[in-house]
């Protein structure tokens, strides 16, 4: 399993430090949340943070796009150079346009499914993507609890994949911890996003070998 702490969580009073000790603890990527207060009621962070986090970090940044006017936003975290843009299927009219952008600025494109959105909706996109983002909270907001009927999603994700684009792989965001990453994994997610379990563990090198099963 490969883990993407999510700066969501961390102390913003000293985000530098927080990146760089997430990456020297050993994790996998940098999860940004992007959010515009308008797709989910909460702001977080533009571009000028971004770029501060992207000195910091010494592992692939994976930025999720909360937002609207998705490509806006892709113009704006594009000179960074993440691995993974993601963005939400349920706000995006033109998504196959997006994806070629995304992935013509040399950034691997990935889409978003809320809670309550099947796998079914991005059929036809999922050969297009490097990576599908299983949303098992309700976005906006760190903190919550993991919506166990997303594993049933998950597997039904997987099924799709295997069909389609066995390469792409499967995220999942909201709620991750050591008691349900096993069944993650047997639903056959690839990368954990974790915010709260991470940043707010006493021992933060151990939370992320803890989601490494």
């Amino acid at each position: 399993m490969l883990v993407a702490p999510s700066i969501l969580s961390a102390d913003f009073g000293n985000l530098a430090k927080e990146v760089e000790d997430i990456c020297v603890l050993g994790c996998d990527y940098v999860h940004v949340d992007v959010m515009d207060g308008h797709f989910v009621p909460n702001l977080t962070i533009g571009p000028v943070v971004v770029e501060s986090v992207a000195k910091s970090a010494t592992k692939p940044l994976d930025i999720h796009l909360m937002v609207e006017n998705n490509t806006f936003f892709v113009d704006l975290f594009a000179p960074f150079k993440p691995e993974f843009i993601s963005f939400h299927i349920e706000e995006e009219k033109h998504p196959h346009r997006l994806i070629q952008k995304i992935r013509n600025s040399g950034i691997r494109p990935a889409l978003v499914l809320n809670p309550g959105t099947t796998p079914k909706l991005i059929e036809y996109l999922i050969e297009d993507v490097d990576m599908v983002l299983l949303m098992s909270v309700n976005p906006g907001f760190g903190g919550q609890k993991f919506i166990p009927n997303v594993l049933e999603k998950a597997k039904e994700l997987k099924e799709l994949c295997e069909k389609r684009n066995p390469k792409c792989l499967i995220e999942v965001d909201g709620g991750v911890n050591d008691k349900n990453v096993k069944d993650l994994k047997d639903a056959g997610i690839d990368i954990v996003v974790a915010g709260s379990y991470i940043f707010k563990h006493s021992d933060r090198k151990a939370a992320i070998e803890s989601l490494r099963v």
